[in-house]
């Protein structure tokens, strides 16, 4: 059609309906988020259904996210190496074969698969999205990632309250039938609004051809094989390691992971298309304080995402109901500040929202020292929202930092890498939490956990007067090295 009959075309067609290819990406991103937190209602559930204890059962959560850990960035890879509107699509149609399957699991053996392949696809979607987002939505970036992030942010957060509706109308099934209108709605619409990877101009000349049958290089010839080997071999085995920490730690799986580790490291700096090219972290300083950035901010976030309802349940014990309306503070002021956090990015660049929440990350957990068993519930939910506000200045923030000093060309596997620092936080807080609440969940405890927290939090702010102050200009889309 005359709509894509070139690059420049497409981009104008593109920037036209710029609004409804948010919304296209967004139907996409938000089913990683959605899936991993509204299963959380069902826990109990599937304990009854399939006879099992609840280890056994959390399997089927922590799988989840050990295998969005390793899909991301092999997935970006993918989507680099043979084209986004590709991998955007193949990723809904894993997830909606597994959203039609699970129901009829024969076994609980079964839905782990099949919670496995939906989180591939899903893993797939959201570096591929990003991707197309930094290649052909150049204005007003800022506050297109903040749309993206009311969606994946809203998901996360309302997930539980979506989960327990669905519980209700039709058990456990209805968790994986609901995707199927969203992916129907979100093909479509990719389908249709999105340009085709013969336009998309991040590969590299020599790996792409001419004419409307182009597909790239051979996937085979593109991947890195043995390096995603050691890779996921590397993740898997630290996670078990961080996850098993306490009075029965794995200890073996630690210098099992140092050996992955120096042989990742050896086959990597040495093979022809690394799978991650390691030595993008030291010509591109940039990259690698945005990464460790968001592994600081997302252990601080989770150890109290997940460490404050523990307490308000195990030393407050308030009920289920009270706890949920008052995390809501946390989720609902991050969905809040996320589009006016876009704009202040747009116009001022990434380094003043940063600053704003390591200050948010500083001075919220120093809160807790004012909390006390008597302490009334507004008091805490003015705590809660003000570490709220920390989530979403972050997410907008050091994503736009991660879209400037990425190139066009790798945007995928940047983009799987920075959510796998997410994962990692997320892990490297369950030890922390593990660490301070190992023996009872108390006020004082509490107070422990802000002063850990507050410090972490003064090197957030450290780190973000680290970058540039002022509008971020794109990275350029010439070279594909960082």
């Amino acid at each position: 059609m005359a709509r894509w009959s070139d690059t420049a075309a497409a981009a104008r067609f593109i920037e036209r309906r710029r609004n409804w290819v948010l919304v296209t990406i967004a139907l996409g991103v938000l089913l990683n988020p959605l899936n991993s937190s509204m299963i959380s209602v069902a826990v109990a559930r599937f304990q009854e259904v399939f006879h099992l204890n609840f280890a056994q059962v959390s399997w089927l959560i922590s799988t989840y996210y050990l295998a969005s850990a390793i899909a991301q960035p092999v997935m970006g890879k993918v989507a680099d190496s043979i084209g986004r509107k590709r991998v955007f699509i193949a990723g809904l149609i894993l997830v909606v074969v597994t959203s039609v399957t699970a129901p009829f699991a024969p076994s609980f053996t079964w839905l782990i698969v099949f919670r496995l392949i939906q989180s591939i696809g899903s893993g797939a979607i959201y570096p591929a999205g990003m991707a197309i987002v930094r290649q052909w939505v150049s204005a007003r970036q800022a506050q297109a990632l903040a749309f993206l992030a009311v969606f994946s942010s809203g998901a996360a957060a309302f997930g539980p309250s979506i989960g327990g509706f669905l519980m209700h109308l039709g058990d456990w099934p209805a968790l994986f039938t609901a995707n199927i209108p969203i992916i129907v709605a979100a093909f479509a619409m990719a389908v249709t609004l999105l340009p085709p990877d013969r336009f998309d101009n991040t590969r590299s000349k020599s790996n792409s051809t001419d004419g409307a049958g182009d597909r790239g290089p051979r996937l085979i010839e593109q991947l890195d094989v043995p390096g995603i080997a050691l890779f996921a071999g590397l993740v898997v085995l630290l996670l078990v390691f961080l996850l098993s920490i306490g009075p029965h730690t794995l200890w073996w799986t630690l210098p099992g992971g140092l050996a992955v580790l120096a042989g990742f490291i050896w086959w990597e700096l040495r093979a022809r298309r690394p799978f991650i090219d390691l030595r993008m972290f030291g010509r591109n300083p940039g990259f690698t304080w945005v990464e460790i950035q968001f592994v600081t901010v997302n252990v601080i976030f989770y150890c109290i995402f997940f460490g404050i309802p523990d307490y308000l349940q195990e030393s407050l014990h308030f009920d289920a109901q009270v706890t949920g309306l008052l995390m809501l503070c946390i989720a609902g002021s991050s969905v809040v500040i996320a589009p006016l956090t876009g704009r202040w990015v747009d116009r001022a660049g990434s380094r003043p929202p940063l600053v704003l929440a390591g200050l948010c990350l500083t001075v919220g957990p120093l809160l807790f020292l004012t909390l006390q068993p008597t302490s009334p519930m507004a008091w805490m939910a003015v705590v809660f929202f003000i570490l709220g506000l920390s989530n979403g200045l972050n997410n907008i923030g050091l994503q736009t930092a991660l879209f400037a000093v990425t190139p066009a060309q790798i945007m995928g596997t940047a983009s799987g890498l920075f959510m796998t620092a997410r994962y990692m936080g997320t892990i490297l807080s369950t030890v922390v939490l593990g660490l301070v609440f190992h023996s009872v969940i108390g006020t004082p405890e509490l107070h422990r956990l802000g002063i850990i927290l507050a410090a972490m939090g003064l090197v957030v702010i450290f780190m973000s007067l680290r970058l540039p102050l002022g509008r971020p200009r794109p990275a350029s889309g010439t070279s594909g090295k960082l």
